[in-house]
This record gives structure tokens, sequence and C-alpha cells, in this order.
């Protein structure tokens, strides 16, 4: 069992998979990323594969964008050492994200099997465009949290957190407009940022559709499936529906799934504990496979390469907001918004 990330590029990637490779098969190579052992993120595949429903708009076609976020209000806390040769696009993008974004893109398996699920993933990393020289300054976004307050407390910067150098240039924040590169999602952005001491905790995934193709209602809303993987696990869908009165004033409602509400008499598995059972049984579905780690890494390292030639300080953020302005930019030079819910 390794637990992520494999490696700090894709050269070390491939030196740790050929090493492992030398003593162990690789039906017997578990490697650990914990989102896949969450409930959502495999609900993710049964809302999919297992109704009919959304199959036929699950494309290019009806879908404007999709947004992945994983934000926590946590700093480093005592990773300092680790994380500031890491920093966030090897912490948490290049893993926890990607992952993400392959279960949203992915086709259809043949079978429910690790083998079927793994190659489909694979061909998702293999379709991504890749981002390089000076689309890395126009396609990502680098952040750095300074002081700020976080739960009513005031908070450090990363730069004077315990084992991070004064003079730091790691980011703890990132954002990536991603593109896939065949039928089902040409055209279609993916949006995914991460980062350390922002405004909320949460994990989450935006799908929004199109708008339709005439608007005979003035209020010119969309319709969203907000996917919610943490704090809570719930997969909501947003409507559009007339407001009680005179006229036709639209507002969005949600038809809400709460899992632990749907589900609230079977105890629900920690992610370890899940992923920890499947080692044992010998159940490699929710794991990495190789090609998929070295695809992963095949796309990242260009970014990483961009970042050092066109060099630029991440950008500042105070904790406790939502990232740095060229988040926001990234997204609204094509007239959308990272989605936030109303609280």
């Amino acid at each position: 069992m390794l637990e992520k990330p494999i490696g700090h590029s894709l050269d070390s990637a491939l030196e740790i998979n050929e090493a492992i490779g030398m003593v162990f098969p690789e039906s017997r190579i578990y490697r650990i990323d914990h989102y896949l052992g969450k409930e959502t993120v495999q609900n993710l595949m049964a809302l999919r594969f297992a109704n009919a429903l959304f199959e036929p708009i699950w494309r290019a076609g009806h879908i404007d964008h999709v947004q992945i976020t994983v934000a926590e209000t946590l700093g480093v806390e005592n990773r300092g050492s680790y994380y500031d040769h890491a920093g966030a696009m090897r912490d948490m993008l290049q893993n926890h994200l990607l992952q993400l974004l392959c279960l949203v893109a992915m086709e259809a398996p043949v079978r429910f099997d690790a083998k079927s699920i793994r190659g489909e993933k694979v061909k998702v990393l293999e379709a991504l465009k890749p981002i390089t020289g000076g689309d890395v300054q126009d396609k990502t976004v680098r952040g750095q949290y300074g002081a700020g307050r976080i739960g009513g407390h005031d908070v450090q910067a990363y730069y004077f957190e315990k084992n991070v150098d004064n003079d730091s240039d790691t980011e703890t924040f990132v954002a990536v407009k991603a593109e896939i590169d065949n039928w089902r999602w040409a055209g279609v952005p993916f949006y995914l940022r991460t980062g350390k001491r922002m405004a909320r905790k949460r994990s989450e995934i935006i799908i929004t559709f199109k708008q339709v193709p005439h608007q005979l209602f003035s209020k010119g809303e969309v319709n969203r499936l907000v996917i919610g993987l943490q704090p809570e696990e719930s997969i909501s869908l947003q409507l559009m529906a007339k407001a009680p009165g005179k006229g036709m004033q639209l507002e969005p409602v949600e038809l809400d799934l709460n899992l632990a509400h749907a589900f609230s008499s079977t105890r629900r598995w920690e992610a370890y504990e899940r992923l920890l059972l499947d080692v044992i049984e010998g159940d490699s579905t929710l794991f990495m496979r190789r090609d998929e780690v070295e695809a992963a890494w095949n796309w990242v390292d260009p970014i990483l390469r961009g970042w050092q030639s066109h060099y630029r300080k991440p950008r500042p953020y105070p904790a406790g907001t939502d990232g740095p302005e060229q988040a926001r930019r990234l997204i609204e030079h094509q007239g959308r918004q990272w989605w936030r819910q109303a609280t």
C-alpha cells in the first residue's frame, strides 16, 4: 500500500513504480487516494451509470462547464516540512482533484470491475489538453495565504508557519482551467481549485447545464447539479420554479438527496476503513493503477515547469477568503462565476 502523492514528478513516480514493480505484480499494489473511498464519490458512479435521467445530457451539448473545489480552512498545521516541498498542486490537484475529474468525465465502463473502471479513467487523463508555455499564465493561478481571520480567530501567514521557509514561494492555492479533448467534452471547461485557509471547508462538484435555447422568462438562471463531498455528503439538483404570487417570477429550488438522512439506519464507513478492507479482500477498484498515476503526472509536470520558466511568486490572498483575485478572473473571463452556496 502506498499513500499519495506517488512521487514528486513524472520521473520520480516512474522510479517508484519501477522499484515496486520489480518486487510485486501490479495486481498486488494498492495506491491509496482516500477520496475514492468516500460514499458520495462512489455515488457519483451510481448517479451516472444506474439512472437513465442524466446520460443523454451528460455531454458538451448540454453542459456549460464543471467546477471541482476542495477548500480547507486549516493551514499546514504540523506538515510544514513536507508541504513546503510539495504545495497545493502536488498535494491535492495532481491526485484528489484529477481523480474526481475522471469520475465526472469517464465513459461508462463495460463492467463494474477494477480493470474496466481504471481503464476509462486513464482515457480521460490522456485526453486532457496539455497546458504548456505561456498557457500556464492564462489557465492557472497560484496563490499563497497571508494573515487573516478564520472562525473569528487571527491566523498567521503561510511563511510564518512551523517548518516553512520565511521566503517560501510554495503555493497553498491553485486554480486550473482544464479541457478534455474528446467527443463528449470538447469545448466544456473544467475549473479545478483547491486551497488552504479558505473561507469555508468544502469539497464539491458543480455541474452547470446550459441555458434553455429560448428564454421565455426574464430571469436567465441555469440548472445545476451540486454534489457535496464534505462536510456533508449530498446531491442536489437545482431547478427553476415559479415563485408564489403575481406574474412569472422564477426562483431556483432544490431537489435534495441527503445521504446521511436517506441511509440513517446504516453505519457509514470512513474512507480509509473501506479502502483498507478492500485491500484485505484484494479488490483494487478504488485504487490508482500505475498508468493512472503516470498519466496524471504527465499532465501536471508541464504546468510545474511553466511556473518555473515564467516565474511569478504566488498571488497573495488573506486567510479566510476564497483565494486570490486572479482565480475569480480566471473563470469570469468567459462570463462564468465560481459557485457559492447561499448561507
